[in-house]
């Protein structure tokens, strides 16, 4: 026994050494010795080689290529983050792996981005492995490929994502019936068709949204001790207890799972599935597995994100917080950030070109009133200008009627003055006939 344990360690070693050239090497060290351990670490290499961006341009039967996102910065296996914005603007995600204080790495994401029957679908997804990271990884080649071909994605997409976590569950147990393994995996996806936000779940990783500042979870964790998961699992003749934890047989402490073939009659894969429409009070999806959610609730979740501007930045601080904290586990993150207001619907678009169109034809209309209103007001100005002109009286007339007045009156002066000198000189001249009688006798 203490052979074997010391082969094994030998053969880690050569591989730890040569990871940087051929992986036939490792393959060649795993045919050599059989070594489980050996296995798990040569599944560990492979995906830091996977985790790269690269455009699959068969990817979808009724769709365009899909873009697959890849981390900026890949530590050796141990941490990789990253960050993406979509083309139209309306969000932007950033993306944070760290293997923390586990030996190996089990955790996986993805994100994907294509045009599906022509429309822009966005899809985000954790997968938490254990026993192994082999279901984990199978889950990020295959799970949105699989779900982005189903005839009915858009047209009935709970179904469509019902089905296919189904099937490639069936799937990966089908490529793993001649292993020795049976490991498995959780995984919490978002997928965003339109307006629309689709988050199914199965294991305990964990989905929430913030919206209008509010933690909302979308994701209920599968666990054992869950009312409805444990009456599910005794009717299917399994059986729940404590084992540090509550464990389905006392094996696994989650009830529900991808992969676990042994456990596969009370384990499933059926997601639990919600929709959300996408409105302007939403600001933040999150994203992640246990690692995070067992040392972060969900409002600190959300606080710690708000902080950061940029989701790369609030998904590293999230991985970091969770570690300082002192989870135990792999940590793995998706922040998505939605920016409502720098996108303008198409349709909203066409109606304001309508509108400032006819704004603009009513605005040229009432400028040609207005200048004809103008043109009216100054001729009539013109005209009653004129017609006032004519009624004003000549000065010269004013001039002669004053003139005229003055002579009048002169002559009513003069007329009566003559009139008394000549009543004067009659009254002397009746005077005189009296006084002298005589004489006019004798005359």
């Amino acid at each position: 026994m203490l052979c074997n344990r010391f082969l094994r360690f030998v053969s880690l070693q050569p591989g730890y050494i040569t990871r940087y050239t051929e992986l036939r090497q490792l393959s060649y060290i795993q045919r050599g010795l059989y070594a489980p351990q050996c296995s798990t670490y040569l599944w560990d290499c492979k995906s830091k080689i996977a985790r790269k961006m690269m455009v699959d341009s068969g990817a979808t039967a009724k769709g365009g290529p899909v873009t697959d996102i890849l981390p900026e910065k890949d530590d050796d296996g141990i941490y990789a983050s990253g960050g993406w914005k979509s083309e139209d603007g309306r969000l932007s995600c950033g993306y944070s792996s760290f293997r923390g204080k586990r030996a190996s790495m089990e955790d996986f994401y993805d994100i994907k981005t294509s045009k599906v029957d022509g429309q822009t679908v966005c899809l985000f997804g954790i997968f938490d492995g254990h026993g192994g990271s082999r279901a984990a990884e199978y889950l990020k080649e295959h799970l949105f490929e699989n779900l982005m071909k189903h005839p009915e994605f858009i047209t009935n997409t709970k179904l469509a994502i019902s089905e296919t976590y189904q099937q490639t569950d069936r799937d990966f147990l089908e490529s793993e019936k001649d292993t020795f393994r049976d490991d498995g995996s959780t995984a919490s996806t978002a997928v965003l068709v339109g307006n629309h936000l689709y988050v199914a779940n199965v294991g305990d990783s964990r989905t929430i949204i913030s919206k209008d500042g509010k933690a909302i979870p979308l994701s209920e964790d599968h666990k054992p001790n869950r009312s409805d998961e444990r009456k599910r699992i005794e009717n299917a003749g399994g059986v729940v207890m404590w084992a540090g934890t509550w464990r389905v047989g006392g094996v696994l402490a989650m009830s529900r799972a991808f992969g676990n073939r042994m456990l596969k009659q009370f384990v499933v894969a059926e997601p639990e599935i919600q929709d959300q429409e996408i409105d302007q009070e939403l600001e933040l999806l999150v994203l992640a597995s246990d690692g995070l959610w067992d040392v972060v609730p969900n409002e600190d979740a959300i606080s710690l994100a708000q902080i950061e501007d940029e989701p790369k930045a609030a998904a590293r601080k999230l991985t970091e917080t969770a570690f300082t904290r002192g989870s135990a586990d792999n940590i793995t993150c998706i922040v998505v950030r939605f920016h409502h207001e720098r996108t303008v619907p198409e349709e909203t678009h066409q109606s304001f070109e309508a509108n400032y169109e006819e704004t603009q034809q009513t605005s040229k209309s009432n400028t040609k009133e207005t200048l004809h209103t103008s043109e009216s007001q100054q001729t009539f100005k013109a005209s009653t200008g004129e017609t006032t002109k004519i009624h004003e009286p000549n000065p010269t007339l004013h001039t002669s009627k004053a003139n005229s007045e003055e002579t009048q009156q002169t002559f009513e002066a003069n007329t009566k003055e003559t009139q008394q000198t000549s009543e004067e000189n009659s009254g002397e001249t009746s005077k005189n006939q009296v006084s002298n009688p005589d004489e006019s006798q004798q005359s």
